[in-house]
């Protein structure tokens, strides 16, 4: 490994760790600023609305000051905190105390990452695919004739889509539930029962987000390959008699997918905040839902903790992403 690039992943590593610090203080500092006692607040109304009857007050609001010491100087309150972290230390919820909001994350948080993977590595991939078929000269009437389709798809907000979904394939054709997951208890014996289960709840809020996003990345890819078309080496390849599929693959693609992973890496927050949206709409038992929830009952742990995971798990894809730059263009580990 070269110093350049050594020193190109260590850059990138400290730019990770100062998002999660900035994120760690603002979920830390947000709480303190607003008036009054928060937790009273918000147990009294989940009391008063039926949300949280069988829950003891004085109970959660002795326990929620003795975990982060109110009565303690700022700083080390702030210290506390971040030692609760990194025991993955979250908080108990208001409406399911005495259940600790890192429990509550980590049912949900498996359900959200493999649905925004494999909707967001299916969409980038068919998408640029398609793209960048529609740029190469001799592209088939299909291939011009689906990608403008799915522009159109693309110009739908996710939750408008889901809607069109379910009302589709779940109400009309009845091929898949509508909404809901398994239940978690099942997840440990994953046999063929529960996989079809599983993958029979995720197919729905996985064709939304794929239907809204491949058309975006076909539009990018295609602009990006006719800029392509006119280099130098492409006419370097095509007078050597290579074979027209090694060209696009190897000379035209790769070249076409730096500045496509740049736009990969810009949109991940607006990819996830409608992850969020379609797990609401198809009642998916995500971290969309669970903030969904949270914010309905206002319970504030519950609400920190999510918001904190999103962001770092956002953090961290954006530094997987940058870790793929190198591999695309050897100019950057030089």
């Amino acid at each position: 490994m070269s110093k350049e690039l050594l020193r190109y992943l260590l850059t990138r590593f400290g730019q990770l760790l100062l998002i999660i610090f900035v994120a760690v203080s603002i979920n830390f500092i947000i709480p303190r600023l607003l008036p009054g006692d928060p937790v009273q607040t918000a147990l009294a109304r989940l009391q008063a609305t039926g949300g949280a009857q069988n829950v003891d007050i004085q109970a959660v609001s002795a326990a929620y000051r003795a975990k982060y010491g109110l009565d303690a100087p700022i700083l080390e309150q702030y210290f506390n905190y971040w030692l609760d972290l990194f025991q993955l230390d979250l908080g108990v919820s208001f409406a399911n105390f005495p259940e600790k909001v890192s429990t509550m994350i980590g049912n949900a948080l498996p359900w959200s990452v493999t649905l925004l993977a494999v909707a967001t590595l299916i969409a980038f991939s068919v998408g640029s695919l398609l793209g960048a078929r529609l740029a190469w000269p001799g592209s088939g009437r299909t291939i011009k004739s689906i990608v403008p389709l799915m522009m159109i798809l693309t110009s739908i907000p996710f939750y408008l889509l889901a809607i069109i979904l379910i009302y589709f394939f779940a109400v009309v054709l009845k091929w898949f539930p509508p909404a809901g997951g398994v239940d978690t208890t099942r997840i440990m014996r994953l046999d063929w029962a529960t996989t079809e289960d599983i993958l029979r709840h995720a197919f729905l809020p996985c064709l939304a987000i794929i239907l809204g996003n491949v058309g975006f990345w076909a539009l990018g890819m295609r602009s990006q390959m006719v800029s392509v078309l006119g280099e130098d080496y492409i006419t370097f390849a095509e007078a050597k008699g290579l074979h027209p599929n090694r060209i696009f693959v190897w000379y035209g693609m790769r070249n076409a997918l730096l500045a496509q992973v740049t736009a990969l890496a810009l949109s991940l927050g607006s990819v996830v905040s409608g992850a969020v949206l379609v797990e609401v709409i198809f009642n998916y038992p995500g971290l969309g839902s669970l903030l969904y929830v949270a914010i309905r009952g206002q319970d504030y742990f519950v609400i920190q903790g999510v918001v904190l995971m999103l962001i770092v798990s956002l953090a961290v894809l954006l530094f997987l992403v940058d870790l793929i730059y190198p591999l695309l263009d050897p100019r950057i580990r030089r």
